[in-house]
């Protein structure tokens, strides 16, 4: 969607690379230090041998890179379409490394990407494509072109600056294809402007040394930022000046609410930050596939702000920006935008008031206060409700989560009436906003979501009509307000550390590469693992983010939001979203996870990692206790609940909120033991436990949730988990078909038992507030580890803890394969609620004395009055 002006390819080559991939895998390493070897041949003996199929097609790649470090790369090659391979190179020739590739079928479109390692770099970042005709292609490429060379003769290998970055107003950053040795002075760099010369002051090489391929040039003068450069060398071919950190000076701040579009019947006034662009246009069509559009030109405003009034009504119309960064002409959608066209093409210019459901402006939230009050249930829209048999008329869509009066097989309630049942709190939605990796025109595609396109819509495929924006928003809105009123609050998943493409990103496409971190090269860094990560620490991103949630929190009233890979965000954009949304509501509940995915440049004391939520009322996922109740995520090391008690005093620290390990308050520890990512709780115990019964595994699953549910903190239940779910055995079922990802309905007939021992849990934690201690004072002072054999572990909640009903409680877990006698902390007559596979409030039996017998792997609780 953009139009090039007249320049050399080797210009070009910064300003249009595209990362299309979608990320399913958060599993990525740091890149391996480049290895030259004296004697390259012995790795690669030449071309691979004949197969032992028919050959219908062949691909041969050859790549040259300047300083010949192939070791590393090899290639990612698919046919169109299907799933992709790595393939080696295999032959060294006088251009440089060749690889030779033979399908057994017919394919007439490849694509392919260089990579180093296992994903840890891609020499440019974006999916390549290459026509195959009459069963063979070969091509030609070259280090950091995105151009498909079809003969050797047409590559120009010179010297060439790669990339050049201006990160302050007299400091420019240029990568190299080759070693630069420093001499004195300008060392032939100079800066080209529109009508004169910037000279070069001094030459750096960035890090140290005396030579090196990248480098820091300081200016004799300060630069106009708001004009176009180039620059350009005797040894090198030159290229573009790209503004980059320069822009995190404060007099390109924005302050203001009002970025976007704010419709009224008499006008539409449009803002766009472009603090680069040379012009910016607002582009105006009638209808969402209408060919042509009405340019109308922006104004160059405050702060690198662009603005325009058009009077009339706009309403339901649709817009792009064009924006002219003098080297190239980009249309864009706006990033601020709240309503689109079919699969995000381009924005609407909604009325949102009347996307409002009747009843909107009325309705009552639940309840709610401390975050240990909340039991929170994570799922996705499709999941809950695309099973044939799941008695929903709206099937994988936001109305499906809402549906009452419905029932599965065996006559058990599903949609709303099964969340109201089981007695949850909150509901975690997965990635609700919009994302690029499905066509929203079809239904039949699954993705988790975490590839966001536009962060402030809807997705279009939860939707009854993706192509209609209106009914994304008040179906969106139905759905909170239907949760809210059945006493449910809904939580928001956000993924503000990458999005799905670069290069022609929204973001990038206005403000080139500002969103991003980029190493001194200019390459986009990886600590999503998914291609790419957002710059919170810059102020306008910071602001992108904060202005995102106020928008969910204030026009889609949602209650919450769990950040994923929080890491990636520093701690000052975390603190500003607190912030931000306690104004808005203090009930608003905020967690993610402490993580990052794959090394990030942002400096370590910046990032929002596990302890740096103290005392901040964010919460962040308790990794630790997780591990001890069920041993490792996807493989056979097993947990506490499989018998390991060795794991005891690692579950002691989880239950009692983690404030003896990273949590100032318990309502900073987020309590769980299985969730979206990795295998289910049932497919992770039968796989470390593959020759117990049936019945021992249950118990299994029945203690892990056991422990969460009585743990202080915040206890997060897998969407599930109540009916033993399982996906089987696929540990990372992100765009797997729905078989394998749904809510299966007739396992909920079929472990109704423990389905209903879940539910006496979630009543038995909502009803007694001695399970919900809010500080860390009240666990010191309520709670009590007491002694007990055979590594079990028993806890005593004493003195009316939190104003309970019960004055002593007394919870014990037996991990054992036998069970176990306890001696209780005083005698008299002690009302067991908890016992085997029955839970509640209701006294299931009475015990007289100082000793109980709890069977084998199972957790009691018992109380007195």
């Amino acid at each position: 969607m953009f139009k090039l002006r007249k320049l050399t390819p080797f210009i070009l080559f910064l300003f249009i690379i595209t990362f299309l991939a979608g990320c399913g895998s958060k599993d990525v390493t740091q890149p391996p230090q480049q290895e030259e070897p004296e004697d390259l041949s012995k790795f690669y003996p030449g071309p691979p041998p004949l197969p032992d199929f028919e050959v219908k097609t062949t691909l041969i790649i050859n790549y040259h890179r300047y300083e010949g470090d192939y070791r590393p790369w090899d290639l990612w090659v698919w046919p169109d379409g299907k799933e992709g391979k790595a393939y080696p190179f295999t032959e060294l020739t006088d251009y440089g490394v060749r690889a030779t590739i033979y399908f057994p079928e017919e394919y007439h479109r490849l694509g392919f990407i260089v990579r180093r390692g296992n994903w840890s770099a891609k020499d440019v970042d974006r999916d390549r494509f290459v026509d195959v005709i009459d069963g063979k292609a070969e091509i030609w490429l070259l280090q950091s072109d995105p151009n498909i060379y079809f003969s050797q003769a047409d590559v120009d290998k010179s010297p060439r600056i790669i990339s050049a970055y201006m990160d302050g107003k007299d400091e420019i950053i240029v990568s190299l294809t080759h070693q630069h040795k420093l001499t004195d002075g300008d060392n032939g760099f100079v800066i080209k402007g529109e009508d004169k010369d910037y000279n070069v002051k001094k030459v750096e090489v960035v890090g140290s040394g005396t030579s090196g391929n990248v480098l820091k040039l300081t200016l004799e003068k300060e630069l106009d930022i708001t004009a176009n450069y180039t620059i350009e060398s005797p040894d090198y071919t030159g290229n573009y000046v790209v503004k980059r950190r320069v822009l995190d000076l404060p007099e390109f701040y924005y302050p203001g609410d009002d970025l976007g579009n704010t419709y009224t019947r008499n006008s539409t006034k449009f803002r766009v930050w472009a603090p680069t662009a040379l012009d910016v246009k607002v582009r105006i069509y009638d209808t969402a596939d209408a060919k042509e559009g009405k340019d109308y030109d922006m104004k160059k405003d405050v702060n690198g702000t662009w603005f325009l009034e058009i009077k009339g009504d706009l309403k339901n119309k649709y817009y792009t920006y064009i924006v002219d960064h003098g080297y190239i002409v980009n249309e864009a959608v706006d990033p601020y935008v709240r309503a689109v066209s079919l699969n995000s093409t381009r924005g609407m210019i909604v009325d949102l008031k009347e996307t409002n459901p009747r009843g909107w402006d009325s309705f009552k939230k639940p309840e709610f206060k401390n975050y240990t009050d909340a039991i929170i249930y994570e799922m996705h829209v499709r999941d809950f409700s695309i099973y044939p048999d799941s008695g929903n008329k709206y099937k994988g869509k936001y109305l499906g989560l809402i549906e009452k009066g419905i029932t599965g097989p065996g006559g058990v309630k599903t949609g709303l009436d099964h969340l109201v049942e089981l007695g949850i709190t909150h509901i975690h939605l997965l990635p609700t906003y919009d994302f690029a990796s499905i066509d929203d025109s079809r239904d039949d595609q699954y993705n988790w979501g975490y590839d966001p396109r536009l962060y402030n819509v809807p997705q279009g495929t939860y939707s009854t009509n993706a192509a209609d924006g209106l009914t994304r928003i008040r179906e969106y809105k139905e759905m909170v307000m239907g949760l809210n009123k059945a006493g449910i609050r809904v939580i928001k998943d956000v993924v503000y550390n990458h999005t799905y493409t670069v290069g022609d990103s929204p973001f990038d496409l206005i403000v080139p590469k500002y969103f991003y971190r980029t190493d001194d090269k200019g390459n986009y860094t990886n600590g999503s693992g998914c291609g790419n990560e957002i710059a919170s620490e810059r102020p306008m991103v910071r602001k992108f983010i904060v202005d995102s949630v106020k928008y969910w929190a204030t026009e889609y009233k949602i209650d919450g939001f769990r950040f994923d890979l929080m890491a990636l965000h520093d701690v000052e954009t975390m603190l500003a979203v607190q912030e931000a949304l306690h104004q808005i509501d203090p009930s608003i509940i905020i967690y993610g996870e402490p993580w990052q995915a794959g090394g990030s440049p942002l400096p370590a004391n910046l990032q929002f990692t596990k302890g740096k939520q103290r005392g901040t009322r964010i919460a962040v996922f308790n990794d630790h206790i997780r591990n001890a109740i069920k041993g490792d995520n996807d493989g056979t090391i097993k947990g506490y609940v499989q018998g390991m008690v060795n794991q005891r005093d690692n579950v002691i620290r989880g239950i009692m909120g983690a404030i003896d390990d990273f949590a100032q308050e318990p309502t900073e520890s987020i309590v769980y033991v299985s969730c979206h990512d990795n295998l289910t709780l049932w497919d992770k115990i039968e796989k470390s436990n593959p020759n117990d019964s049936e019945e021992d595994r249950i118990r299994m699953n029945l203690l892990a949730n056991a422990i969460v549910l009585t743990s202080q903190g915040v206890p997060f239940l897998h969407g599930g988990v109540e009916m033993m779910r399982t996906k089987y055995g696929d540990h990372n079922s992100y765009k797997s078909p729905d078989h394998i990802n749904q809510i299966e309905w007739s396992r909920k007939h079929t472990y109704y038992e423990e389905f209903l021992y879940h539910q006496g849990l979630i009543r038995l934690r909502r009803e007694h507030p001695a399970f919900r201690l809010a500080t860390a004072e009240m666990v010191r002072k309520h709670m009590e580890i007491l002694d007990s054999p055979d590594g079990s572990i028993m806890f005593h909640l004493k003195d009316n803890a939190n104003g309970d009903s019960w004055r002593d409680i007394v919870v014990i877990y037996n991990p054992n394969g036998h069970d176990i006698t306890v001696n209780l902390p005083k005698g008299g007559t002690w009302n067991i609620v908890v016992k085997d596979k029955k839970a509640g409030v209701d006294t299931l039996e009475t015990v007289n004395g100082t000793t109980v017998k709890v069977p084998r792997i199972s957790m009691m609780v018992l109380y007195q009055k």
